[in-house]
C-alpha cells in the first residue's frame, strides 16, 4: 500500500521530536556528564588541583567546551572528548553542570 505524503511528513515530525527528546532527557544528559567524573569529579565537584565544573557558568562553559571542540582552546584531552558530542549534547552537558550545587 503506498504511504501518502501527509502521512510521512506526519511520522518524520513525530521522528524527530523523538530524537531531540532523547537530546534533552535528564536522565541521557546526566549520563553524558557521568564521563567527566573521572577528571571533574562526581556531579562536577573535582577533587584539589582539577577543574570544578559544579556551578560554573553555563554559557562559559559551553564557550569553553565549543572552543574545545573545534580546536580554538589547546588542550590535552578535551579537544578530543568534545569532539564525540553534537553541539546541543555540550550546551545539555554545560547547563546540567551550571544546575548542580558547588
Amino acid at each position: 500500500m503506498p504511504v501518502s505524503l501527509p502521512r510521512l511528513a506526519a511520522a518524520a515530525l513525530l521522528l524527530a521530536g523523538a530524537v531531540a527528546h532523547a537530546q534533552t532527557d535528564p536522565l541521557q544528559v546526566r549520563s553524558w556528564a557521568a564521563a567527566c567524573a573521572s577528571c571533574h569529579g562526581t556531579n562536577g565537584q573535582a577533587q584539589p588541583g582539577n577543574e570544578p565544573l559544579a556551578g560554573a557558568n553555563k554559557d562559559e562553559m559551553l564557550k569553553k567546551l565549543l572552543d574545545f571542540k573545534s580546536g580554538a582552546k589547546p588542550a590535552t584531552i578535551m579537544h578530543q572528548l568534545s569532539k564525540g558530542y553534537s553541539d546541543e549534547q555540550l550546551a545539555a552537558i554545560a547547563a546540567w553542570f551550571a544546575a548542580q550545587k558547588k
